[in-house]
């Protein structure tokens, strides 16, 4: 059987509130494989984006272990894990985290010429040009609407070909025409890429496209399954 891309056993987030510990996640155990299109749903609080921040090695487990791509993310340090991400993660968040100094093509560049990448400047305009955007691609993130925003988010997390793609909320800040778009470009990326994508969302017309729908509630998966549509 091949190994999975993400493998949570038992994984555990604590964290220290006003009024002492709370516990965020209470004992993940998934296993999503390569190529595999999974969304995150359930209700507001339920732990949605802490699993995903647990996946990405944003945020470090509690208890329990979370591999990615056979690597174990909880015996890394910062240093390490921020090396890992770099070559085999892609994050989109939706907040777009646009360096507001640099351009569209300088911020989808940045995490290339971090990898060392010689051709990060041609690889960044090709990704903005695969999502619409060669035409902005030397516009500063203020001069760009909320959509085009996302669209270089998008740009900058597909640029390093990664097999990993997280997405929180992607759609969460958008219209519903501009939320349709990067759906699909979020999707077209997958598909071009052959990158395994977890996304957390609320829309039930996003979980629907995705092969498998994961529900959390309080900090617990409630249910698995393949194609069951978010409410």
């Amino acid at each position: 059987m091949t190994e999975p891309v993400l493998d949570l056993n038992d994984a555990r987030l604590t964290l220290m509130g006003n009024a002492g510990p709370v516990e965020i996640l209470r004992g993940i155990t998934l296993s999503v494989a390569r190529g595999e299109t999974v969304g995150l749903v359930g209700p507001s609080g339920s732990g949605k984006s802490s699993l995903l921040m647990l996946m990405g090695g944003l945020e470090r487990a509690t208890g329990g272990t979370v591999r990615a791509l056979g690597r174990d993310l909880t015996a890394m340090d910062e240093d390490q894990l921020a090396r890992f991400r770099r070559g085999n993660m892609g994050v989109v968040f939706q907040s777009f985290h646009l360096i507001p100094t640099m351009t569209a093509l300088e911020n989808v560049a940045t995490p290339l010429e971090l990898m060392g990448a010689r051709d990060a400047f041609e690889r960044a305009a090709a990704e903005l040009t695969a999502v619409g955007l060669g035409p902005r691609m030397d516009h500063y993130p203020a001069q760009l609407s909320g959509g085009e925003q996302q669209r270089v988010a998008l740009a900058r997390a597909a640029a390093p070909r990664p097999a990993i793609l997280l997405a929180d909320e992607p759609t969460g800040n958008l219209d519903g025409a501009n939320g349709q778009a990067i759906m699909d470009l979020l999707f077209g990326l997958r598909d071009r890429h052959g990158a395994t994508l977890v996304l957390v969302t609320h829309a039930p017309e996003l979980a629907a496209r995705c092969d498998r729908v994961v529900r959390l509630a309080d900090g617990r998966i409630v249910a698995d399954g393949l194609r069951r549509a978010a409410e």
